[in-house]
């Protein structure tokens, strides 16, 4: 079934239409999507509007400069889109050019979760496709959902666990020596690392691990048990004590209930 936009506004439409009819008739793109609240018919008059253009690596680099060059003055000058900003606080477009290569980085083992799985989801899974000029969309659909290969899967998961305990164990050494903000870091770190895990051992793709949780908790991965002990995960009463750690030893529980080693 076709998954159909749902703007905010008419002038979020008007400036999405003018935006589409600028990049396919300047551009050599296989597709542009809408992406994030507006994809998923959660956005409000203050929504920025995401927009993703979409090209093969051949096609995007040796344009890529001259995009973004036309961009910018189209942004500047279009009406369309002038309207929009208009309309809510924050409404501005917010556009990403992407090759579709999806290519797992190296994660610092303190900085919380990558956004591999991110991505995918929301460039692929999440996404209302506004044009297409080639079948190049179709194609990474079928490369990339449901889900990714089991292999990947397991290394991922391993290794996303691995960071979040890491995290969660540093965390009573840090009380100890009186680092509580550093301890709450590594704990809000750990905890959205806990989602990533989540996520890959339920082989679905997440949309975001600092937003949108219950929604992803409750309706995606259908675990409101789960979304109950998170909700209460950052009700701190002391801080300079050993809650944290407490807080702690919760999420590592809920990583091996709900995402254990593969």
């Amino acid at each position: 079934m076709l998954i159909q936009a749902q703007y905010p506004t008419m002038e979020h439409q008007a400036a999405a239409d003018s935006i589409v009819k600028f990049f396919t008739t300047s551009f050599q793109l296989d597709a542009v999507l809408l992406v994030n609240s507006c994809a998923r018919g959660k956005a409000t008059q203050d929504s920025c509007l995401d927009i993703i253009a979409l090209a093969r690596p051949e096609l995007l680099k040796p344009q890529l400069s001259a995009i973004e060059a036309e961009w910018t003055r189209f942004e500047e000058t279009d009406p369309a889109i002038t309207a929009m900003k208009q309309v809510g606080r924050y409404s501005v477009v917010h556009p990403d050019f992407i090759d579709g290569v999806f290519i797992p980085t190296e994660q610092d083992e303190a900085a919380g979760p990558d956004g591999f799985e991110l991505g995918i989801g929301n460039f692929l899974a999440y996404s209302v496709p506004l044009w297409q000029g080639s079948d190049y969309l179709t194609q990474l659909k079928q490369q990339w959902l449901p889900y990714y290969n089991e292999d990947l899967r397991h290394q991922r998961l391993n290794m996303v666990r691995h960071y979040c305990l890491n995290n969660l164990h540093h965390i009573p050494l840090y009380i100890e020596r009186g680092l509580y903000f550093q301890s709450f870091d590594r704990l809000y770190n750990a905890y959205q690392e806990f989602l990533q895990a989540l996520f890959i051992a339920r082989r679905t793709y997440p949309i975001a691990y600092n937003k949108w949780i219950r929604e992803q908790l409750e309706e995606i991965l259908e675990l409101p048990v789960v979304y109950t002990q998170l909700s209460h995960l950052f009700e701190i009463r002391h801080f300079e004590s050993p809650e944290i750690t407490q807080k702690a030893a919760e999420v590592e529980q809920l990583l091996e209930e709900y995402a254990p080693a593969p």
